[in-house]
């Protein structure tokens, strides 16, 4: 079983309510072989909702208390992506999935590239925020660039 970025499945849940929909994804979910999550609606935040970066670091630095999540408006809304975080690994637990496929650059989701934290656009090599617990956690973590269809 696996766990999937819900707008990979056609879920308008993204920060400006759209979608990033992969047909050989959706069908996973339709299939019962996927179940979606989305960790920032889990952990609370609204769709729409401001983007946000991770500021200080990734994922890992953020789990570890050295690195924060803020909005472009300057929101500190960490605790938020923290309890996304744990409502997606107890969904993934709970259908015992061995593998998440998330959507790259997320600051929640990214598993290989997150943005910067500067909100200029700009990418560097770091994990998000789910995905950084999920590995913790024993989940293979791949991206829609990297799951083996």
């Amino acid at each position: 079983m696996k766990i999937v970025s819900g707008c990979f499945a056609g879920i308008a849940c993204r920060y400006d309510q759209k979608h990033n929909r992969i047909e050989e994804i959706r069908q996973l979910v339709q299939e019962g072989r996927a179940v979606p999550v989305c960790p920032e609606q889990m952990g609370g935040l609204p769709t729409p909702r401001n983007p946000a970066e991770i500021v200080g670091g990734d994922g890992d630095d953020v789990l570890d208390g050295k690195a924060r999540v803020i909005d472009h408006q300057g929101h500190d809304v960490t605790e938020a992506f923290l309890a996304g975080a744990r409502e997606a690994l107890a969904m993934a637990q709970s259908v015992e999935a061995d593998e998440a496929i998330l959507k790259e650059r997320s600051p929640s989701c990214g598993s290989c590239t997150i943005y910067d934290g500067t909100f200029s656009k700009s990418k560097k090599s770091g994990v998000g925020v789910t995905a950084a617990l999920l590995r913790r956690h024993g989940i293979r973590v791949a991206s829609e660039e990297t799951w083996e269809k």
